[in-house]
């Protein structure tokens, strides 16, 4: 009897009321032997022993790479496996300064969150076999829309410090900024990177004339773009660095000194190399709030803007603004750019959310000046959202700052490496093929 008949037989029901088979269930359970399974399974799969000439080419172990630095960089598949490196090599107050943010963090998990919001709307079945990832930023070819953004005291973090994050900017054919706050002099940047796009960041301190004295010395040097940082007014409580008793440079507590001990590179690096020294001042001593404090400005208004605009002959930025009559004022003053920022959240928590407000700002100033967003970027899919969106270029911090203090110079290079390839990738998922197709219609806020 067929399979079928059996089930008509049967009339197609397994017997519970309202229920329906198709024929299967009203078979009964096949029991096989024990011996029967094993004449089965040796009938339909002949084993043999393999030989060594067809065993071999499966045996392809990792090179082994002495050198720690290249280990650790390669080993690194994301920004946030440096993260986790960097935080097992370096002394949590060190960690915790890059790592954290304002008061109780709130900008800084938004800025992160406002990214995982967003939902790519690709396009298929066109032919992205050849991608163009390049950008123009500020009139200069890029191979990326990626601006490496300026952080402080970055010799404190490895002592590599700038010099290393320059030279991968250059590698990689990217803009960085040196902040006034950096521990390498804009004449020593441009020294060890000669021909790189170096920009230089401000902050407008209470002496004029020493802010005048300062821009002129990164005009000398050829850093040919200045970056005027505007939500500082005072500094942010960061109260990671409070409870850490962070100092600038690091101060031998028995805290840190116990830190250390797990962490002794780190302290051999830092005392066997030159002192900590400033861009904007020769010898400093004391918590990064009392540092912020003598040079920042309270009393900055708009007038400074046109001033810088009238002394500086060079591209000029302004970074830190969250709302649109603010960029328009500053576009009124001159300037060429404006970036969207919360200073990663280390400064007012809960200050808008820079991605957030980028569509508004980029409409109400229409073309007139470019427009860069920062905050929270980790992956390459973060840039192409955040240029659909509508910005030109986006600036990064944390993330080459973790691949600095895990790998050097070589974990700034990791760094880049993924994000470009991050960035390659999800234009080819998305179906564009230059960054210019990276427009409104490919994404949308969940």
């Amino acid at each position: 009897m067929t399979l079928s008949n059996r089930a008509t037989d049967h009339g197609g029901s397994s017997g519970i009321p309202g229920e329906r088979t198709n024929g299967y269930h009203d078979l009964p359970p096949v029991a096989l032997h024990p011996t029967a399974i094993a004449q089965l399974d040796s009938s339909t799969v002949r084993r043999r022993v393999p030989r060594w000439s067809e065993f071999a080419p499966l045996l392809k172990p990792r090179p082994v790479l002495l050198d720690g630095r290249r280990r650790r960089a390669a080993a690194a598949a994301s920004v946030e496996d440096l993260r986790r490196t960097a935080r097992r090599r370096t002394p949590r107050a060190v960690f915790d300064y890059v790592d954290g943010g304002a008061e109780r963090e709130v900008s800084l998990r938004r800025s992160r969150e406002a990214f995982d919001t967003v939902e790519f709307r690709p396009s298929v079945l066109r032919d992205v076999s050849a991608i163009d990832t390049s950008a123009t930023v500020l009139g200069a070819s890029t191979s990326a829309p990626l601006v490496l953004g300026p952080t402080g005291f970055t010799r404190m973090l490895h002592h590599e410090g700038e010099i290393a994050v320059g030279r991968a900017a250059r590698r990689a054919r990217l803009p960085y900024a040196l902040s006034t706050m950096g521990t390498t002099s804009p004449e020593d940047l441009a020294a060890a990177a000669p021909g790189a796009d170096h920009w230089f960041q401000l902050y407008l301190w209470r002496d004029r004339d020493r802010t005048h004295e300062l821009i002129s010395r990164a005009r000398a040097a050829g850093l040919g773009t200045l970056v005027l940082t505007v939500d500082t007014p005072v500094p942010g409580a960061r109260l990671r660095d409070v409870r850490n008793g962070m100092t600038i440079p690091p101060t031998l507590t028995l805290r840190t000194f116990l830190d250390g001990a797990v962490r002794p590179w780190w302290w051999f690096n830092m005392l066997t190399t030159p002192p900590l020294e400033f861009a904007a001042l020769s010898s400093f001593a004391g918590t990064v709030a009392e540092l912020g404090s003598l040079m920042f400005d309270p009393s900055a208004t708009v007038r400074d803007v046109h001033w810088l605009r009238e002394i500086w002959p060079g591209k000029l930025v302004v970074k830190g603004l969250a709302r649109v009559e603010d960029a328009l004022s500053v576009v009124d003053a001159g300037v060429d750019a404006v970036v969207l920022s919360n200073h990663g959240g280390r400064q007012l928590d809960r200050a808008p959310t820079p991605l957030e407000q980028l569509p508004a700002v980029v409409k109400a100033l229409d073309g007139r000046a470019e427009v860069y967003v920062d905050g929270g970027v980790m992956s390459g899919a973060d840039i192409v959202a955040a240029v659909c969106l509508g910005a030109t270029a986006v600036l990064i911090g944390r993330a080459y700052l973790y691949g600095l203090m895990a790998a050097g110079e070589r974990g700034v290079d990791r760094v880049l490496e993924i994000l470009r390839s991050d960035v390659r990738r999800t234009m080819q998922l998305l179906g564009a093929t230059t960054v210019d197709e990276l427009t409104a219609d490919r994404v949308r806020f969940r």
